[in-house]
């Protein structure tokens, strides 16, 4: 029963983090952290291993989906490595910031952060894209299937300190750090969407690989865990880039968006009543 929940736990986080370029974190450590504390099922889960293991499970979400959005060609190599250049080191810190909080607090922060994704997820079609200068910077056009050709670009050091921050909260939480990155790549950079979440995905895998070690070598991770949630994650990154090359289901969007506001008000409620 325990192999099953995880390899389902590893399922949904794949598909979902492939699908919206999330990296499937997001998923994975409110979902550890849910059956430890209200069921027998796995055990006692510190907020600790359950992000240091999600992180783990990010190297194999990203490869999966990095993988399936080549083939696609909407992966932009150059920009996910300039955008590694910050949320490498930002994962190595969020991961050592992890250290000092225990359940309670992280159940608060986690609960604040994920409900500030949500929102940012619900008002991002709403809002028009910021175009910043990038004389001197980096531009980059992409032509799609269809034929139609997107210009868009950025200023290096602004994409990393972004990308830092991103790399951070990843560190921090255990996710895959898209939640933000996808976002700031479409509004401020004028990224494809498809070609956000295909480097998106790309960027996460990289930076899990950092801040996974750093994680191990804090003894942050439940190796048993992870065997079984990798079948899972790497299936549905699969599943995931193929649906997002396929349809931009909107239900589920919003569906994932209201899930998002509900686990973050849950792990709120959670970190102050301390159950």
């Amino acid at each position: 029963m325990e192999w099953l929940i995880l390899l389902m736990i590893g399922l949904a986080a794949g598909t979902i983090g492939a699908l919206m370029g999330l990296g499937g974190g997001i998923i994975v450590v409110p979902a550890l952290l849910y059956f430890s504390t209200y069921t027998n099922l796995l055990g006692e889960i510190t907020p600790q291993v359950a992000v240091g293991t999600s992180l783990l499970i990010m190297i194999f979400t990203g490869l999966s989906s990095t993988l399936s959005y080549m083939k696609h060609k909407t992966v932009d190599y150059k920009s996910g490595m300039i955008f590694f250049i910050g949320s490498g080191p930002g994962g190595i810190v969020g991961a050592y910031v992890n250290k000092a909080l225990d359940m309670t607090s992280f159940n608060i922060y986690f609960g604040v952060f994920i409900i500030i994704i949500s929102i940012v997820l619900m008002v991002r079609g709403k809002l028009k894209p910021v175009t910043l200068s990038v004389n001197g910077g980096v531009k980059r056009t992409f032509t799609d299937l269809h034929g139609e050709t997107f210009q868009y670009g950025y200023q290096p050091v602004i994409a990393i300190i972004i990308s830092f921050i991103v790399g951070f909260c990843s560190g921090i939480f255990g996710i895959g750090g898209g939640s933000l990155m996808v976002p700031a790549m479409i509004l401020i950079f004028l990224f494809p969407p498809h070609v956000a979440v295909a480097t998106s995905m790309f960027m996460i895998f990289l930076s899990a690989i950092v801040s996974s070690i750093t994680h191990i070598s804090l003894g942050n991770v439940n190796w048993m865990f992870a065997l079984a949630l990798v079948p899972g994650a790497w299936i549905g990154a699969k599943l995931g880039a193929f649906v997002n090359q396929k349809l931009g289901s909107a239900t589920l969007v919003l569906l994932f968006r209201l899930f998002l506001l509900f686990i973050g008000i849950r792990l709120i409620y959670e970190g102050v009543t301390g159950g």
